[in-house]
């Protein structure tokens, strides 16, 4: 790899990861020497790169620097296509339409010997497949999780019976055969998870719910069993 190459790839690692990052970890990734990383995270902080840490604790990339966004190597290409095939496939149609719409922008903007792998790419998802109507608007759904707001729903379970409740919605789950809304279900008192073509009615509230919807995200994440 070439040392541009690997300098480039260092503020990747750094900017994907949440935590430092030891030049041991960087060295495994990179296939190089930790020497070789201590000497690249001089030249980059040379270069006036905001890289803080130290050998032994680690290296984050502070805030206020980025790259281009669209240097993508060929394999950043075929991932975001990829993912995006799946959405286009997959997730309700105002999601889809703008996988679909992803697509063409990459390939619009990618350099011209990048871009054979937008339009003919080597990584195909399944076709998407077909489920019964969503019983609620999914993207309005969207909305609400991220503005934190309450849904009240109507809900048929698997043997027919209607309940109403309320529920203070986590996220959209995308399944292999189905969409499902996960939330904190006022009626349970507690994490629920309701198939969207099961829900008979939904009424949008403007009532939050307590608390950051990212915090009501994290306690969900926290009841799932650790892999």
């Amino acid at each position: 790899m070439r040392r541009a190459d690997r300098l480039f790839q260092i503020i990747q690692i750094l900017r994907r990861s949440n935590r430092p990052v030891t030049a041991a970890v960087l060295a495994a990734e990179l296939e190089t020497s930790r020497r070789s990383v201590y000497r690249d995270i001089a030249a980059l902080i040379g270069q006036r790169v905001p890289v803080r840490g130290e050998a032994g604790i680690g290296y984050v990339l502070e805030g206020g620097f980025d790259l281009p966004p669209l240097m993508l190597t060929s394999d950043e290409v075929e991932a975001a296509v990829l993912g995006a095939q799946w959405v286009a496939g997959h997730a309700d149609e105002s999601l889809a339409r703008a996988a679909r719409d992803l697509i063409a922008k990459i390939a619009a903007t990618v350099p011209e010997k990048l871009r054979p792998l937008t339009l003919d790419p080597a990584a195909r998802t399944t076709p998407g497949w077909k489920i019964p109507r969503d019983g609620l608007d999914v993207a309005q759904a969207r909305a609400w999780i991220h503005a934190g707001r309450k849904i009240a729903i109507v809900y048929r379970d698997g043997k027919e019976r209607e309940s109403e409740r309320v529920i203070w919605p986590v996220l959209i789950g995308y399944l292999d055969a189905a969409r499902v809304l996960i939330g904190w279900c006022e009626l349970r008192e507690d994490f629920r998870s309701f198939r969207l073509d099961r829900v008979t009615r939904a009424t949008f509230l403007h009532e939050r719910f307590p608390g950051r919807p990212a915090a009501l995200r994290a306690k969900w994440l926290a009841t799932l069993p650790r892999q």
